[in-house]
């Protein structure tokens, strides 16, 4: 009994070394001469050096040892990591092709499984971007433009804010149904009352999947998906969130379904049924059922979190540096004044404004690590050779916060956008909505709200903040994929 013990044991530690040179042996299979990295453990791979709770600062803390550009092994998934401004540029613009594939994001990959515009690759990403593309475009000049959605939308929120009286309100679900509005304006051809069930359940979906995707759970489940899908635990439940939204989305589709008009197409939607009529003769074309309900998905739920978590954290920013507020003020006030609706065309009379809400969309680093890219090809890079299939993560927060580009990275500083003269002034470092191929589908219209309701409010409205603004904390709640603005409250006073 005992002898059959011990040779039981035996051949489980055998059985685990072959496993382990196994894994280890794959890891390092055709790397070619990959950028240099720590040592990696079979199976484990740099879990040692990469904290699953603060997985940016363990990459800078690698950027400080091993350069600009280094491979990391998250688990068994190697990645290539790019920091700074210049690497970052060289890849996503001056190699656009080359990395323009879409890498593994394996918390939402199991939802979506490369369908649907964001996370599609080939041929399918380049039909529906394109095609999305130019329908968001001519939504932007159909027969209400984009512009006079927000405008319409932004009184909306001002009548909700009065409402408050000048008593402390939690501002989340204020910004995030104003700025939803706006995408379901597009994408569903109409917009929700602000009272409405279902649409408050589905803001507080997006919301939830959003902080869930930036957990420490969600980090460790990208490094061992082939495990952990199998699971129970709290990482299954953005899985669920994200399947709740798409049913949401396959009724609307349904409803348009029953009621389209192809004479008049009413929504993206509509566009997007259209098309699938079109091709419906096309082996090759990808307008299907299914991308159409995940790239509305894509589109709903970037419209919405994106800006309203931007606008979060920028009344947060203002409440900690009210003299910043009172500039921008003053110049609302000597353009535009207090009885016109804030335009689009205001924005090049007001570079003060202009910079400030560059300065809140440079320090918020809504996605600090970028969303993962794939090389399509083998890939020669500043003398390394990224096999095909590599992973990279293209660290947007280190180019937004790279020295080279901003005098003081980590402060808030509406300077880095102004000239000498107080001109506004651009700045390549400037990438919030990433670059290159797989620049933000959105960006246009996330630019234009971002204007329109921080100007539109503060033309009404001065914030009170209920500590001094020394006390404001502007750390982030959960930072991860995003980063998370934390939860406060606050006080809107008339002007």
């Amino acid at each position: 009994m005992e002898l059959g013990g011990a040779l039981a044991i035996f051949l489980a530690i055998c059985l685990s070394c072959l496993l382990l040179l196994s894994a280890w042996s794959r890891m390092h299979r055709g790397e070619g001469k990959l950028p240099p990295g720590p040592t990696p453990l079979p199976f484990l791979g740099n879990l040692l050096q990469v904290a699953t709770s603060g997985t940016f600062k363990s990459f800078l803390a690698l950027r400080d040892k091993y350069g600009p550009v280094f491979t990391v092994y998250l688990g068994p998934r190697r990645v290539v990591v790019l920091c700074g401004h210049e690497a970052v540029k060289e890849a996503l613009v001056d190699q656009a092709e080359e990395f323009s594939g879409r890498g593994e994001l394996a918390s939402i990959d199991r939802n979506f499984n490369g369908f649907g515009v964001a996370l599609a690759n080939g041929e399918r990403w380049k039909q529906l971007r394109r095609f999305s593309l130019t329908t968001l475009r001519n939504f932007g000049m159909g027969k209400r433009s984009i512009e006079e959605r927000i405008q319409e939308e932004a009184q909306y929120l001002l009548e909700e804010f009065r409402k408050t009286r000048g008593l402390p309100f939690d501002p989340t679900f204020f910004l995030s149904r104003t700025v939803s509005n706006v995408i379901s304006s597009v994408v569903f051809g109409s917009r929700f009352d602000y009272e409405d069930k279902t649409f408050l359940a589905l803001l507080r979906m997006m919301n939830q999947s959003f902080i869930e995707m930036s957990t420490p759970w969600a980090q460790l489940y990208d490094m061992y998906s082939c495990i952990m899908q199998y699971l129970p635990g709290r990482h299954n439940r953005i899985y669920h969130i994200i399947e709740e939204l798409k049913a949401f989305i396959a009724e609307k589709v349904k409803a348009n379904q029953a009621t389209l008009d192809p004479n008049n197409p009413r929504d993206f939607i509509d566009c997007f049924l259209m098309q699938m009529e079109k091709e419906k003769q096309n082996p090759s074309s990808e307008f299907s059922p299914k991308n159409l309900v995940l790239t509305t998905l894509n589109l709903f739920f970037a419209g919405t979190e994106t800006v309203s978590s931007t606008l979060r954290y920028g009344f947060l920013f203002l409440m900690k540096y009210p003299e910043v507020e009172e500039k921008v003020h003053q110049e609302i006030d000597h353009v535009i004044g207090r009885n016109r609706i804030p335009a689009t065309e205001d924005r090049m009379n007001m570079p003060y404004t202009d910079a400030v809400i560059h300065e809140i969309q440079r320090l918020t680093d809504i996605v600090p690590m970028g969303v993962p890219h794939t090389v399509i090809r083998d890939t020669q890079f500043r003398g390394y050779t990224l096999p095909k299939g590599t992973d990279v993560f293209p660290l947007l927060g280190s180019v937004l916060r790279d020295p080279k580009h901003f005098s003081n990275p980590e402060g808030f500083n509406p300077g880095h956008f102004l000239d000498e003269r107080g001109r506004f002034k651009k700045s390549e470092a400037f990438v919030p909505f990433s670059s290159g191929k797989r620049v933000c589908l959105g960006e246009a219209m996330a630019r234009m709200e971002l204007f329109l309701y921080f100007t539109t409010i503060l033309q009404s409205f001065s914030l009170k903040s209920l500590l001094p603004p020394e006390d404001v904390d502007i750390s982030p709640k959960v930072s991860g994929f995003g980063n998370i603005p934390p939860t406060y409250e606050l006080c809107l006073v008339p002007r």
